[in-house]
């Protein structure tokens, strides 16, 4: 299954979800019954100028992800959005501020589900 985000459910996240600020991006959350641990990455061209940095900051994002995404619930769809901090870090840096920002939000698999921590 593929863990990108349809490009119709954007808006909708944006809309109805709930924010996570983060040191690296910030997220956007929203409960889906279908969501099947999805994200959606966005860095603007404020943040970054070049488009190998843009681009760069995608794949961290989209990697850093896919690696935590395992420990995330599987009901919520996701939307990162790079911040310019995001220049130089690892995929690792992404993980664990991702697992962070998901404890905090009660957003964890283990986590009781509608309980935030």
């Amino acid at each position: 299954m593929s863990t990108r985000l349809p490009g119709s459910k954007y808006k909708s996240v944006f809309d109805q979800g709930r924010p996570l600020r983060g040191r690296l991006f910030a997220a956007w959350v929203l409960h889906l019954p279908d969501a099947g641990r999805q994200a959606g990455v966005v860095v603007s061209k404020k943040s970054f100028h070049d488009a190998v940095d843009r681009n760069r900051a995608k794949r961290i994002l989209r990697e850093g992800f896919r690696l935590a995404c395992e420990s995330l619930r599987a009901d919520v769809a996701w939307v990162l959005v790079g911040r310019a901090s995001l220049g130089g870090r690892r995929t690792n840096d992404v993980r664990q501020e991702l697992l962070r920002l998901a404890r905090g939000g009660g957003l964890l698999a283990s986590a009781p589900q509608g309980r935030a921590e």
